[in-house]
Parts: structure tokens; sequence; C-alpha cells
């Protein structure tokens, strides 16, 4: 019998709409600016879905959002978080 998980104890988790970027430079971007540390603690993971034309889907822990969009915000790339939202369907709308 399978222990059932708290809903407290669950990862909560942001999908973030990433344009005009790799993954490659999407990650040396946070890491430049959160460390190796902090990018295990945001828990990254890059999402493939059909409905997302344009950009990059990723995926990260909910309380490290505000360091990964600060990451973007003072990297000099060319990259922008279009949209952020709590799941995949509401990047796609």
């Amino acid at each position: 019998m399978a222990l059932k998980q708290k809903p407290s104890n669950k990862v909560h988790r942001r999908y973030l709409l990433i344009v005009e970027g790799t993954k490659k430079e999407i990650e040396e971007t946070v890491l430049d600016y959160v460390g190796i540390l902090g990018w295990a603690k945001c828990k990254p993971v890059f999402v493939e879905d059909k409905r997302i034309k344009k950009g990059i889907v990723l995926s990260i822990e909910r309380k490290s959002l505000e360091d990964i969009r600060a990451s973007f915000e003072l990297s000099n790339k060319n990259m922008k978080i279009v949209k952020v939202s709590g799941t995949i369907e509401g990047l796609s709308k």
C-alpha cells in the first residue's frame, strides 16, 4: 500500500514561457545569478508541449520564482519571460 503525500508536502511548480533563447542560454543565465545551489533549489525542468508554438517552457518551484525573474532581468541577453502560470494550459491561452 502506497503512502499518500500531504498537499502541504508536494512540490508546487510555476511554468514560465521564455522567448528568444535556447535551453543552454537559459541555464547559463540562471546559473550566473543564483549559482549551482540556487539552481538545485529551484528544481528546474524544461517542458515540451505541443500547444506552445513559440518559446521554451521552464518549470520551477514556486518559492524561487522571484530569483529566476531577477536573473533574467539582470542578464544582458535578449531573453524575456512572457508569461508565468500555475498550469501548462494557462501558458497556451
